[in-house]
């Protein structure tokens, strides 16, 4: 597995948090209180487990290429929701950092905007890497026009 994120353990555990933002917000306000809660969480959990993060909002594109669920063109939920991925040596640092006073409060706030109420599903990283140089590139589609299958 290569390092995507610098630090980030092979047994690392991913978080992620879906928000559905009321109507009355704007993404704004989701990004005013998100960075409220991830300055917070580097500020008092860089140094007990947390290691990363990214917060992703739908830009209303739909990849028809590789979506099998139909063919639309555009997201319903374009600038209305938000992924807050985040990463973590363990599951049990993550859950401290919510037992935390100074977090409680900020994550409220942000759980105010939300229309899907809040679910936040932990993940174990199987892979993560980021692409290769173009001369490593090279190498890779010369490797395996010579050893190896590869896709027309």
């Amino acid at each position: 597995m290569a390092a995507l994120i610098p630090g980030f353990p092979t047994d690392g555990v991913v978080t992620i948090n879906r928000v559905i933002l009321r109507p009355e917000y704007t993404v704004d306000d989701l990004q005013e209180r998100v960075a409220m809660l991830c300055e917070n969480v580097k500020t008092y959990h860089s140094d007990t487990g947390f290691v990363g993060g990214f917060v992703a909002l739908n830009s209303g594109n739909i990849s028809n290429e590789g979506s099998t669920v139909g063919q639309t063109v555009a997201s319903p939920l374009k600038d209305k929701e938000a992924l807050i991925v985040t990463f973590w040596r363990s599951f049990e640092d993550h859950e401290q950092s919510h037992r935390s006073d100074t977090f409680q409060p900020l994550f409220k706030e942000v759980l105010a905007l939300c229309e899907n109420g809040n679910e936040e599903l932990a993940y174990t990283m199987l892979w993560s890497g980021k692409a290769y140089s173009p001369e490593e590139a090279k190498a890779a589609r010369t490797a395996k026009e010579k050893y190896g299958k590869h896709a027309a």
